[in-house]
């Protein structure tokens, strides 16, 4: 389905209903609204797993603009409109104090909304994302992980992005995003429209230099921060640098051995600690 904003067309698809029917009265189930990472790619990257969690909440995707079969102009192509876009999308469709999940890019946009409409969410979910990126700590990793042609890719492709580089860097540096063999994994990138301009262009104009640090502060909803301890492109570091930075409202919970994607090494995990996070 889509919907139109004022600068693009937005997509969107729906897991499980708004409305429970229970024997005496229709009870209004909350939304979760799932923003997928890249940018570039689109959300099904990250079904079905979340699809799961349509037994307590309709459970909401989108395709960020410019990315997926959502349209929009490269010079609206920035997190303040991306993160207005999530506002401008709940009000469009009705939808109120979502909980709002941002894997990477997408919790960049996530955090970005909350601080930016704090009035918006019930619930924020980060997963495997920063505030500001870091660079050093990113290459060690993928070092670590990968060797040396994995470290030199990322550091290459991460100093001064371009679509060669993406493609390089797809090819050497991604499989070490996930640490636990995933038949899924393998084929997301095959099922997904990618747009690899999108992510460069990100790369170059705000993510190198962003820091949303002293605006986390902003957020005044419950906030859960998920991170891998082998994270190789948002390290831990960049999970403790969210929570300190949202304060009291941020609970942190790393996760030992899994890397970009806690769902995706240890989803009996991710969802244990996602359930207590939505039904608390």
């Amino acid at each position: 389905m889509f919907i139109e904003l004022e600068t693009a067309r937005i997509f969107f698809d729906v897991i499980g209903t708004g409305l429970e029917l229970t024997p005496d009265a229709m009870r209004e189930r909350p939304t979760l609204l799932v923003l997928h990472g890249g940018p570039g790619y689109d959300h099904t990257t990250l079904r079905p797993y979340f699809d799961r969690f349509a037994d307590t909440h309709q459970v909401v995707y989108l395709d960020h603009r410019g990315c997926g079969r959502s349209t929009g102009d490269i010079e609206t192509w920035t997190l303040d409109q991306w993160a207005d876009d999530v506002a401008a999308f709940c009000v469009a469709l009705g939808i109120e104090k979502p909980v709002v999940f941002g894997q990477s890019f997408g919790g960049m946009v996530a955090m970005h909304y909350a601080a930016r409409h704090p009035e918006g969410p019930s619930k924020i979910i980060l997963s495997s994302t920063a505030a500001q990126f870091r660079l050093d700590a990113a290459v060690d990793m993928m070092r670590r992980l990968g060797g040396d042609a994995a470290a030199e890719a990322s550091h290459a492709f991460f100093s001064a992005p371009s679509l060669e580089r993406y493609e390089v860097y797809g090819e050497t540096c991604l499989p070490h995003y996930t640490q636990s063999y995933d038949p899924g994994a393998a084929t997301f990138r095959g099922r997904a429209i990618e747009r690899p301009e999108v992510a460069v262009h990100f790369f170059t104009a705000e993510m190198m230099g962003m820091d949303m640090r002293p605006e986390l502060a902003q957020i005044t909803c419950p906030t859960l921060v998920m991170g891998g301890a082998l994270d190789p492109v948002t390290p831990p570091i960049c999970s403790e640098e969210i929570a300190k930075a949202v304060g009291q409202n941020a609970t942190l919970e790393m996760f030992e051995g899994c890397g970009h994607g806690a769902h995706r090494d240890d989803p009996k995990g991710a969802e244990r600690v996602m359930r207590a996070f939505l039904a608390g």
